[in-house]
């Protein structure tokens, strides 16, 4: 059985920004944890303001 997580841009440990290195560092303290990516995708959720691109990553890991 898995289990599976679902990280965007809102989670708190990016603190709603794109940053190669808290993404980088938040990867790897979820790996060592057990997970692993399964995918990344970018989405474009519409707005008031007009879209904007969010980033997903699936992880998973055994339970």
């Amino acid at each position: 059985m898995v289990e599976y997580k679902v990280l965007t841009q809102k989670d708190k440990v990016w603190s709603g920004k794109f940053d190669p290195e808290k993404i980088e560092a938040a990867l790897n303290a979820y790996a060592s944890q057990g997970w692993r990516v399964v995918t990344a995708a970018s989405a474009d959720i519409p707005s008031i303001t007009g879209a904007r691109s969010e980033v997903i990553i699936i992880l998973e890991r055994e339970i």
